[in-house]
């Protein structure tokens, strides 16, 4: 039996859709709820990387900003946008225009999303937490951990020669 190292076309729309679902929850809600003395905590990823940048670490925070939520939107509206292309048959100049330049941006997009750090950073800092305050994982967490096994999958079964293969050449 021959197992192609990429997946269809359909599987790539499913794990795009798949991966949209679960991003908006992941940014909107919170990660972590920190039970410290009475007083109650929560934050986002959004809010974290404003507040970092808040206290002065900007870098920090357009760190964490462009790595954990904005190139993974992009990576996912990027291929959901290539499949669409393919699946639609469209043609014309202006969408193979996009289509080539989405695929040269990809490697870039690919790299930039590092969104296991943040999962790891959860963990880490609940158990570092755990001796002093109560610390919870929020629907954020759930949310987060899902698009991070989406877009792990999507980044897996993605396969750049192949989506070159369907770049059209007008004669």
């Amino acid at each position: 039996m021959y197992d192609t190292p990429y997946c269809s076309l359909n599987g790539l729309l499913a794990l795009c859709i798949t991966a949209l679902i679960v991003f908006f929850p992941a940014n909107l809600l919170p990660v972590l709820e920190i039970n410290f003395l009475g007083s109650v905590r929560t934050t986002t990823v959004y809010q974290t990387a404003v507040e970092v940048w808040g206290q002065g670490y900007w870098v920090v925070g357009l760190a964490v900003l462009a790595s954990a939520v904005i190139a993974p939107a992009l990576l996912i509206l990027s291929i959901l946008m290539q499949v669409l292309i393919i699946k639609l048959n469209l043609r014309s100049l202006f969408w193979q225009s996009v289509y080539r330049r989405l695929l040269k941006n990809h490697g870039l997009l690919s790299q930039m999303t590092m969104l296991e750090i943040y999962v790891i950073s959860f963990l880490v800092s609940a158990f570092q937490l755990s001796d002093f305050s109560d610390v919870y994982f929020g629907m954020g967490t759930l949310s987060f951990t899902l698009l991070f096994l989406a877009i792990l999958f999507l980044q897996r079964e993605y396969n750049l020669e192949h989506m070159w293969s369907y770049v059209h050449v007008e004669k």
